[in-house]
């Protein structure tokens, strides 16, 4: 079996994604387990593939590709059922900012929130949480972590 879309392999797992398709591949099979109320922390280096991520996760729950990378906006939310929030907290700078722009609002349980760069910020995610860390950049593999939430 594809070694992208073997999931469920215990509460943390470690992959090796050798193309975009095989990034596809692994999102598809991840957001059909995604309900409201799923938070989707998102971390790695810039070029990693977390928007790519995030776009397949969208385009696999909602039939189409509706994303637009957030970083100059924050937040962008993506109606459809479920409803996605997708927020990129790459330029704050000071937890308090995530305040101040109201971001916390997006977890009232009622999406499917992507967080990308959730360690600027990570007081205001709950406990409970998908954690996804990537790696690579380029044309190079990329390697993918998965902590289920617990």
């Amino acid at each position: 079996m594809n070694n992208a879309l073997r999931l469920g392999s215990g509460p943390h797992f470690t992959l090796t994604l050798h193309s975009e398709e095989a990034t596809y591949a692994f999102a598809a099979a991840f957001a059909r387990r995604l309900q409201p109320g799923d938070v989707v922390a998102l971390s790695g280096p810039l070029g990693s593939g977390k928007t790519t991520l995030v776009r397949a996760i969208v385009q696999t729950l909602h039939g189409s590709d509706q994303t637009l990378s957030p970083t100059f906006t924050f937040w962008h939310r993506y109606d459809g059922d479920p409803p996605i929030d997708h927020i990129d907290l790459f330029r704050i700078d000071d937890p308090r900012e995530v305040v101040e722009l109201g971001l916390e609002e997006a977890l009232h349980g009622h999406s499917v929130v992507l967080v990308e760069w959730w360690r600027n910020a990570p007081d205001i995610l709950p406990p409970r949480r998908y954690e996804i860390e990537m790696e690579g950049a380029g044309d190079n593999p990329r390697i993918l972590s998965l902590r289920e939430p617990y």
